[in-house]
């Protein structure tokens, strides 16, 4: 945000300092919550959070409070926390702050705008339901998005959700020619640049804007990086009325803001440490993300679990606000399964016959049924072998395997590691690729053919089957002595 001291005037001064927490005794009247105070001449932005009695005010910083000493003049910037919005912020990097910090030259035309902004009322959302395709087969498969919707990537340190998202940005502007904006909550700064760089040389940063609050930030920053975000969001959504995609990565973190805030306001702690008002900040965040009659905001959003714990506080509050939430598995990023989907855990509230419609339904319902039989079956294999098993689970077996590498993809945000080029899948495809799959017919391939592939006709050409052995029909019977 743009301030002028000069035209700030003095309410106060500097009564005490702790931490990010700054109290404020002013000679004035009390400013507003949320209202933005500036020390002199340190420069510190303190955001008023409570009223502690008729004469002070008590706030957080959300700049470093060193050199930061009591008795120092405080300004009233006469407003909250503002954003440029605008047709030339695309392509750019923010901060919370709303200035550039790509190294770029000056912002266009732009207004700024409170990052506090009320949610869409219901009357001005809309009610139809459409399925927001990824162009990644097993999230299209199972767990369809919904356009307008929140969807959530749980997984512990290192399982893929930044490589995940990446992707999706990727698919989003390159294929559906929408508008991505990715906000970062807590993150590397190493992450930020490698984003940046990977975006610029796709050649669709002109279709993106970025917003970071560092890890190495105070908290006071990190917490409102997300309503900046959001706020540019809502402006491409309600003015130019276009689809935004929203990335954030990592909403825990938002989270974990919150609680070191209330901590150094002195608020009383609630379950494992977390802030008692925890559910209403994610809240009023999370409903502001919506489909209304101008456009939509698709929000997907990496969710941090501690210790891959799916009962901790913070990813059970995440979870009423999503209308998909895809788990990635350690165990299947382990066995080189990518994207770790764990397709069991996964769910959508879309996957319904009255929206994905009846064949989409039955045939996902058929492909979890298979992984949940080979599930069950994993504990006899590993004690008395394959072997060991009847010959109808040793069909399911086999046909489970071959639908777990079939719904594995090379991105093209791994492009550079893997040496595969990246592939995008659409849902017609991937729907054909899982049923030709569940029928048997790639039964006598290797499993190696459907691994790391797109659309299931390059399992053919990876397998290296001839014209002269054609794959069988499921109606014509397979000759005895044919191959397994």
């Amino acid at each position: 945000m743009t301030i002028d001291p000069a035209a700030c005037p003095v309410i106060g001064v500097v009564l005490a300092i702790r931490g990010s927490v700054v109290d404020v005794r002013c000679s004035a009247a009390l400013p507003p919550i949320f209202t933005i105070l500036r020390a002199e001449p340190q420069g510190a932005l303190v955001e008023v959070m409570s009223h502690t009695d008729g004469q002070s005010v008590r706030g957080v910083s959300l700049t470093g409070t060193q050199g930061l000493a009591r008795g120092m003049l405080v300004r009233d910037t006469g407003g909250p926390l503002r954003v440029p919005v605008g047709a030339s912020i695309t392509g750019r990097m923010f901060d919370v702050f709303g200035h550039t910090i790509d190294g770029g030259p000056a912002l266009g035309e732009v207004a700024w705008r409170s990052v506090h902004q009320d949610p869409p009322l219901l009357t001005q959302r809309s009610v139809t339901t459409q399925v927001f395709e990824t162009g990644i087969k097993a999230i299209d498969a199972l767990v369809p998005l919904e356009r307008g919707g929140k969807a959530g990537l749980f997984g512990g340190a290192g399982v893929g959700k930044t490589v995940l998202l990446t992707e999706m940005i990727h698919n989003m502007i390159s294929h559906q020619h929408g508008l991505s904006i990715f906000c970062g909550i807590g993150e590397r700064c190493r992450e930020g640049e490698e984003l940046y760089r990977e975006m610029q040389k796709a050649g669709v940063l002109s279709s993106m804007v970025m917003v970071f609050g560092q890890m190495n930030e105070p908290p006071g920053c990190r917490f409102r990086v997300g309503h900046a975000a959001l706020t540019m969001a809502e402006y491409f959504r309600d003015e130019q009325h276009r689809d935004v995609l929203l990335l954030v990565d990592n909403i825990f973190r938002f989270i974990q803001a919150g609680m070191e805030v209330s901590g150094l306001l002195g608020q009383m702690p609630s379950r494992l440490g977390y802030q008692s008002t925890m559910a209403t900040e994610l809240a009023g965040l999370e409903e502001r993300i919506a489909n209304t009659a101008n456009g939509a905001i698709t929000s997907i959003q990496a969710v941090y679990v501690p210790a891959d714990d799916l009962t901790d506080p913070a990813a059970v509050h995440v979870f009423s606000h999503l209308s998909a939430s895809i788990v990635l598995s350690r165990q299947r990023a382990s066995e080189g399964l990518y994207p770790a989907i764990d397709l069991l855990h996964s769910n959508s509230k879309m996957a319904t016959p009255g929206i994905i419609g009846a064949r989409h339904y039955q045939l996902a319902q058929h492909m979890r049924q298979t992984l949940a039989q080979y599930h069950d079956l994993k504990d006899i294999i590993a004690m008395l072998g394959l072997e060991q098993l009847s010959p109808e689970d040793r069909t399911i077996v086999a046909r489970a395997r071959r639908l777990e590498r079939f719904l594995t993809q090379p991105f093209s945000a791994t492009e550079a590691f893997s040496g595969i080029p990246g592939t995008q899948v659409s849902l017609a495809d991937t729907l054909d690729g899982c049923e030709r799959i569940l029928r048997d017919e790639f039964a006598h391939y290797p499993e190696e053919a459907l691994y790391m592939i797109g659309a299931i006709g390059e399992a053919v050409a990876k397998a290296r089957i001839t014209v002269a052995a054609p794959v069988p029909s499921p109606a014509t019977p397979t000759p005895a002595g044919a191959a397994a």
